[in-house]
């Protein structure tokens, strides 16, 4: 298991490889279609990503008194922001997105280009993503964007995940897409 904390340093992000289990700690942010088409209009961003992590989740997160609890944070999947992801990992700064599904070839170049890993969380898992996060630090766009849309400003501990594509652009995807694929041959052969 890899430990990263944040702020993530751009050499120990391209140190890791695709099929390593890793532990985030420290900030990260959530940000889904909303954020990503606010970024791609030209909006303005009120967190600085650099070194940072972007988690692809929509949290279920309620207030109790001053305090906000998040209850649920599963990851969403992330095949929806591959429009945007490129320029937002150029541009931002990014080291770690967070998410399940995948992206495509372009985020992957990115990726590999910029110093950056997407980390496969456990999708159905939302209640376990939750437990990882000891305090929500902040919110941004909660008005405009609404409780799901928002970028939550989340304080983690020890949040699991896989490299599912590194930044030497190796993507498990692509892997076990291509082995499937050579299997399904094989049988129908």
């Amino acid at each position: 298991m890899k430990r990263l904390t944040y702020p993530f340093v751009e050499k120990d992000i391209r140190s890791l490889k695709a099929g390593e289990a890793v532990s985030v700690s420290g900030r990260i942010y959530t940000g889904r279609d909303k954020f990503h088409k606010h970024f791609a209009d030209g909006g303005e961003i009120s967190v600085d990503f650099r070194d940072g992590a972007l988690y692809h989740c929509g949290p279920v997160v309620i207030r109790d008194g001053d305090v906000w609890r998040v209850m649920a944070a599963g990851p969403t999947t992330s095949v929806r922001e591959n429009p945007y992801e490129p320029a937002f990992i150029e541009k931002s700064g990014v080291r770690v997105i967070i998410g399940k599904g995948g992206m495509d070839a372009a985020t992957l170049a990115a990726m590999k280009r910029f110093g950056c890993v997407y980390v496969q969380a456990v999708g159905g898992a939302a209640a376990l993503c939750a437990a990882a996060v000891k305090r929500v630090a902040g919110v941004s766009y909660l008005r405009e964007f609404g409780a799901a849309e928002a970028v939550w400003h989340f304080d983690v501990e020890d949040f699991r995940g896989v490299v599912a594509m590194d930044a030497a652009g190796r993507s498990l995807f692509t892997e076990i897409g291509v082995e499937s694929q050579a299997r399904l041959d094989r049988l129908l052969d």
